[in-house]
């Protein structure tokens, strides 16, 4: 009771503006009183305004008062110091230095019974719909009347619990029209709606909440455990690539050191069969030229003695003549001259170059194969709109080295004519030798799009490994009869897909289709999917392949007619 005394003369003996008992205090014409400071620091604020008013209730002052010091109840004031009252201020948490964070700033929710400077509000009553800082909260702490009334975090906006028709507040829920209500409005135009209390909703969609949080903490658990296996993938495909880096630099490294060590020894093989070549040939230079001298003197001394007049001496002297010395060189001896002695060099050279290139260029496509196949997004939906494949659209020409000789090829490599009279093509290791076919120059890996267009009896349109066979039995070689190659053939109005079909009585389709002298063929190789369709004014499909493929493929196309003829159409 002692306290609570205290308490009660705190509060008469307190400033409501600074909230700290009162200094120099000063009584306005209204009764209320305040430090002589804050209420000159208040009316600072209103001269513009040349308005005066009580803090507290508001009373207005035609001009601005004067203040004097209230004397008696500044000697009150002294007393409640001395007797301790400051502190148990201080333990109230009235101290201006130290509780300037209690004051309500912008963005903050106000006290709703505080008067002067408000408070922050400590809770809000969703019955009484007013937020109370924790010195006017302490009622509904104390008081039976507020032990139902309904305490949640400080909130603004609570007059929209009120219904804006009837002034009540809406505890209740209708169902029919999703929306709270008041009771008054669910005997009105609600009548007859569904409805329960908002707190039975309340619980009810709590509980789906509570599911749609669990779904919601499962599916984060579930995608922090894939992204610790995308971490883990990232960290695999860098340890790996940084190996392969490495041991790929050290391989090269040798093979330039070979490559440089070949050369230094085939120029030293050469430089030794030259000098060989030409020392040898000097010295039968040096030969001839002592010969050569041998008859320049013997054809002096004959024509020395062709010039004796006497005959007796002419004929003594002829018949003394020693015998002339057979010839060391002929010219069937000597071999002819050849302007490109070391040519079987430059051509073992080139091979070497060649074989080198190729090799090369097969480890670059199986690198870029490789690379492809690192492929951790996704998938990507397939294309629907021939709009959608050209996205997609390449460029692929015909290569020459693995045409087949019936084959004509033109318009720069992009058209194939078969023509039975043969044509006069180089060898080559990748040339077909058994079937009419042709494989592509580039390689497909990604997402690869192209058109044949096409006339005559019959086509396949294929894709194959560069390991498909280019000669022996027709199943090795042939598109559609292997396991290196997919096909699909237009023969006698109908289509025919194959794979692997090595006796033409298993692992083929035959395909219903519109005719078409365009052909389309979508390729994702990471994705193992193969489609061919007819192109026209529309796109139909007409068989997908879903397979893996382990290494780079090339387009293909084999005819077997003359005049027959497949083109790989330029898209734009």
């Amino acid at each position: 009771m002692a306290q609570s005394g205290v308490h009660l003369d705190r509060e008469s003996f307190s400033c409501s503006i600074c909230l700290d008992l009162l200094k120099v205090p000063v009584g306005l014409a209204c009764g209320h009183s305040y430090c002589m400071d804050c209420i000159k620091t208040h009316w600072d604020g209103e001269d513009q305004k040349k308005r005066y008013s009580c803090p507290q209730c508001r009373q207005a002052f035609a001009t601005r008062p004067v203040l004097l010091k209230n004397t008696m109840l500044a000697d009150l004031v002294e007393q409640l110091k001395k007797t301790g009252l400051q502190a148990a201020a201080a333990d109230h948490c009235f101290n201006r230095d130290s509780d300037r964070t209690l004051y309500a700033g912008p963005g903050d929710v106000a006290c709703d019974f505080c008067t002067g400077r408000k408070l922050k509000a400590f809770k809000s009553c969703l019955v009484c719909l007013a937020s109370y800082c924790e010195k006017h909260l302490q009622p509904h702490y104390d008081s039976p009347t507020f032990k139902k009334h309904k305490l949640v975090e400080p909130a603004k906006n609570l007059q929209e619990n009120l219904c804006p028709r009837h002034d009540e507040v809406m505890k209740i829920f209708c169902r029919t029209d999703q929306q709270c209500i008041c009771y008054l409005c669910s005997m009105d135009e609600h009548k007859g709606h569904d409805t329960v209390s908002a707190a039975a909703e309340r619980t009810e969609r709590q509980r789906e909440l509570e599911g749609s949080r669990l779904d919601i903490q499962q599916r984060i658990t579930d995608a922090e455990e894939e992204v610790k296996l995308f971490q883990q993938k990232v960290e695999v495909i860098n340890g790996s690539a940084d190996k392969a880096v490495e041991h790929s630099e050290k391989t090269f490294a040798q093979m330039i050191r070979l490559i440089q060590k070949t050369s230094s020894d085939v120029k030293q093989q050469l430089r030794n069969q030259q000098d060989v070549g030409v020392s040898r040939v000097r010295d039968l230079q040096e030969q001839l030229e002592q010969e050569i001298a041998e008859l320049k003197k013997r054809d002096a001394e004959l024509k020395t003695l062709a010039q004796q007049d006497d005959h007796n001496q002419f004929l003594q002297d002829y018949h003394s003549l020693p015998e002339l010395s057979e010839f060391t060189l002929s010219s069937s001896s000597i071999c002819p001259l050849r302007l490109r002695y070391f040519e079987y060099v430059t051509v073992a050279v080139s091979d070497a170059r060649d074989t080198l290139q190729y090799a090369l260029r097969e480890t670059g496509t199986n690198i870029s194969m490789t690379a492809t196949q690192v492929n951790v997004l996704l998938p990507q939906p397939e294309p629907k709109t021939r709009a959608d494949f050209l996205r997609y659209a390449c460029k692929i020409t015909m290569d020459p080295n693995t045409v087949f000789w019936c084959l004509l090829l033109s318009k720069g490599n992009t058209k194939a004519t078969c023509r039975k009279n043969p044509r006069s093509y180089p060898s080559h290791p990748e040339r077909f030798h058994g079937v009419p076919q042709v494989l592509s120059k580039e390689s497909l890996t990604g997402r690869c799009y192209w058109e044949v267009e096409w006339k005559g009896k019959g086509l396949y349109v294929a894709v194959a490994y560069k390991t498909i066979s280019r000669a022996g039995y027709e199943y090795e070689c042939l598109f559609g009869k292997n396991p290196n190659s997919w096909s699909l053939c237009y023969f006698k109005d109908s289509y025919i897909f194959s794979h692997n079909n090595r006796y033409n009585n298993q692992d083929h389709t035959t395909i219903s289709g519109p005719y078409s002298s365009r052909l389309g063929v979508y390729l994702d190789h990471s994705a193992g999917v193969l489609s061919f369709y007819t192109v026209s004014e529309t796109m139909t499909l007409l068989h997908r392949v879903q397979t893996k493929f382990t290494q780079p493929l090339y387009a293909g196309v084999y005819l077997n007619y003359d005049g027959d003829s497949a083109e790989f159409s330029k898209l734009n």
